[in-house]
């Protein structure tokens, strides 16, 4: 019977790690939160919650449609218990459809349709937003305002027309990204009418992403705010999203922000783990170039479980760690207030002022890209090259900005309209 019984195995005991099997490197550790500043960051934030810059909860949606926003789902970063645990306020939710869409007319619709929905399906807890009114209406009533936007520029197919239908339909942003005719790689003649007609409708431009050409062309002849919705300091990390230190000293001169992306390879590259304190890092260093006024939050949340995440700030439910670690550092709570919520605000109801101080006197254009810029004329032709010569070609008067001065690092006010 011996010769029948098993061989004795060293099997090492319940609890015990296997000695064939190599032990898994040990975790990078979450900063933690001084719990004091951790207190004093949620009581900051009922006060003045996040205003963040972009959700792409629209394209997750397509993949998980059984999400229940109401009562949370493990399958992703945000619902309605992780914003309202968050301190969130106000929430641009993005529709952008990917460069290599074929139909991003339709694919932008579609996530602007569930959008809409999910905000109908929520009265208790969210609010459509479209004006500075509207995000002061949802605050007090306790609402998340909640934005459309952004649309991605080639979603326009080139056309004025479907411009004022977005608006229609809610829109209040556009992305003036590459992969347009008029947007790559400066703004062509119809492009400064894009950012004309956009300026008449009260539509914020979105400036990440876009090319130097077209960024400074922008800032030239926009009689609006500009932001950018999800970038950070290139100056720290380059990565085709971020803003160089001259596009941030413009866009202060321009009265407008960056909101500070959390997305780890925006703030990181090729080094260790990423985590909330490189975010502040990166927030600091904008401030310090673009002013006090012109930086605020953008968590790019709206992802799937399992997508690469910023340590102490993997939901949205985790803005108060991001706040406990800048009081740590030092922020006064008049400047938390602004970095939350005031900048943004200020920024809504600028573009909206602009708005309301050229719609009556300037009619909607029915120019088309062929009037403009020539059935055969490309980006990067004539005057719409994006140098400096071009960006003054063909600007009204009145309309060219004065130069920023790199070495300020205070906010200046918003030249008149």
């Amino acid at each position: 019977m011996a010769d029948l019984q098993d061989d004795p195995q060293d099997t090492p005991g319940v609890g015990e790690r296997d000695p064939q099997t190599p032990a898994p490197p040990n975790p990078v550790p979450v900063p933690q939160a001084d719990p004091e500043c951790l207190a004093r960051a949620r009581t900051l934030l009922a006060a003045h919650p996040v205003a963040d810059g972009y959700n792409t909860l629209a394209k997750a949606l397509a993949l998980i449609p059984w999400h229940d926003l109401e009562v949370g789902e493990s399958a992703l970063d945000t619902d309605i218990p992780r914003l309202r645990a968050g301190g969130v306020g106000a929430q641009f939710w993005a529709l952008t459809a990917d460069a290599d869409c074929p139909d991003p007319a339709g694919v932008t619709l579609e996530r602007l349709d569930r959008i809409r929905s999910l905000i109908t399906s929520c009265p208790d807890w969210l609010r459509l937003a479209m004006s500075g009114g509207d995000l002061a209406d949802a605050r007090n009533c306790g609402r998340i305002a909640s934005f459309l936007g952004p649309v991605a520029a080639h979603a326009l197919g080139d056309s004025l027309g479907t411009l004022r239908a977005f608006h229609v339909l809610g829109v209040r942003i556009l992305a003036l990204s590459p992969g347009t005719r008029w947007t790559e790689p400066g703004l062509t003649r119809f492009g400064l009418e894009v950012v004309r007609e956009a300026n008449r409708l009260g539509i914020l431009l979105d400036l990440t992403g876009a090319t130097p050409g077209t960024w400074r062309r922008t800032l030239d002849c926009s009689k609006a705010p500009a932001l950018l919705s999800r970038s950070a300091a290139a100056s720290l990390t380059e990565h085709p999203l971020n803003a160089s230190d001259e596009l941030l000293a413009e866009l202060g001169v321009n009265g407008g922000i960056c909101l500070v992306s959390f997305a780890p390879e925006q703030i990181v590259q090729g080094g260790p783990a990423v985590s909330v304190r490189d975010v502040a890092d990166h927030i600091e260093r904008v401030r310090d170039v673009a002013g006090p006024s012109h930086v605020g939050l953008s968590g790019t949340y709206g992802l799937i479980t399992g997508a690469p995440r910023t340590l102490g700030l993997e939901d949205a439910s985790c803005y108060p760690t991001l706040i406990a670690e800048l009081l740590g550092r030092g922020w006064t709570d008049p400047e938390i207030a602004a970095l939350t919520w005031e900048n943004f605000a200020r920024v809504v109801r600028d573009t909206e002022f602009a708005a309301r101080t050229t719609a009556p006197r300037t009619a909607p254009s029915r120019a088309t890209i062929e009037d403009l810029d020539g059935p055969g004329d490309g980006p990067g032709e004539g005057p719409g090259d994006g140098s400096r010569a071009g960006a003054v070609r063909g600007v009204p008067n009145g309309m060219v900005r004065r130069a920023a001065d790199p070495s300020r690092g205070t906010s200046s006010p918003p030249r008149a309209t």
